[in-house]
């Protein structure tokens, strides 16, 4: 899945009807603001009913999927300031200001969507979001015990994962946990290869692989 740059300038997109986008990866940060209309938003943070008035927080390297609604949307794109502080997705109280302010100054709307008084946004808790949410928490996790469990056949929850998040259970456990080694690798006091064993990859050659595909960097090298 190859990654998609976001300009740095504020960037206006027109959705119809029922439009669709595929699972997707993004190499920078960036703020979508939903200017109206709204859609679903399937991703690696969960998934959200958007409206007019969110905002959601893309992370560099973050990928996720998309459905329009009856009516579209237009969606207000900002650069994300660093490595900013917020939920992935929030109902903003002052949408007018934020997109007066990316007219002139696209950073500056970015800030106010971050600064502003908002609450997050509720991810949706389906069964597919319950099992997302277990695969970013124990990367160990067993489909097929999960499976069991919520009494579905394994091909049943494979099937109903894909039509919710875009990509097979299995996929989007790999996707996650290589952006979880990434963005722990620089900060991590670990040995690459205990690191590698938490994350629940094979061993340090899986995680190698995995996070060079993500970024096009080794572990060795983002330590540098």
């Amino acid at each position: 899945m190859p990654a998609s740059h976001i300009s740095k300038q504020a960037t206006r997109q027109r959705f119809a009807a029922t439009d669709r986008l595929a699972r997707h990866r993004h190499d920078t940060g960036y703020i979508a603001v939903v200017v109206s209309g709204g859609y679903v938003e399937a991703g690696d943070a969960g998934r959200f009913h958007l409206r007019a008035g969110h905002a959601v927080v893309h992370q560099c390297f973050e990928a996720h999927a998309d459905q329009f609604g009856a009516g579209g949307a237009v969606v207000l794109n900002l650069p994300l300031p660093g490595a900013a502080s917020i939920p992935p997705a929030v109902l903003l109280e002052e949408l007018d200001a934020v997109v007066r302010t990316a007219e002139r100054d696209p950073l500056a709307a970015a800030r106010l969507v971050i600064a502003s008084r908002s609450r997050p946004a509720p991810a949706q808790a389906d069964w597919p979001d319950l099992l997302a949410a277990a695969l970013r928490d124990d990367p160990l996790l067993l489909l097929a015990e999960w499976a069991e469990a919520s009494g579905m056949a394994p091909e049943t929850l494979s099937r109903g994962f894909k039509r919710a998040y875009g990509v097979s259970p299995k996929a989007y456990r790999a996707q996650v946990r290589a952006l979880t080694a990434w963005r722990r690798i620089p900060s991590s006091p670990l040995p690459l290869a205990q690191l590698a064993a938490e994350l629940g990859f094979a061993d340090q050659a899986h995680m190698t692989r995995d996070v060079h595909a993500l970024c096009g960097r080794t572990p060795t090298a983002l330590r540098r």
